[in-house]
């Protein structure tokens, strides 16, 4: 959960940016290397950048860096709390 925390914090300092995309935060997080990137791939099989906003990524340890369209920020979940 820890790497789903750090994750979001520093997304969440890119959010901040005028010129912040789902290009700019998967850019983010292909420099963490706690990304389980065949997961991530997998959560957002459905994923449209113009509907959706920003993908959310899949943690080796099961935890998710979740994007929340709502509040436009990323919020880190707990692998027990996925629904």
């Amino acid at each position: 959960m820890d790497d789903a925390r750090r994750l979001a914090a520093a997304l969440n300092t890119l959010v901040k940016s005028p010129q912040f995309s789902n290009t700019k935060a998967r850019g983010a997080a292909r420099q963490e290397p706690a990304v389980n990137w065949p997961a991530t791939k997998k959560l957002n099989e459905d994923f449209n950048s113009e509907v959706d906003g920003c993908e959310s990524f899949v943690m080796n340890d099961g935890s998710i860096c979740a994007w929340k369209p709502g509040q436009f920020r990323y919020a880190a979940i707990a692998k027990d709390q996925r629904s």
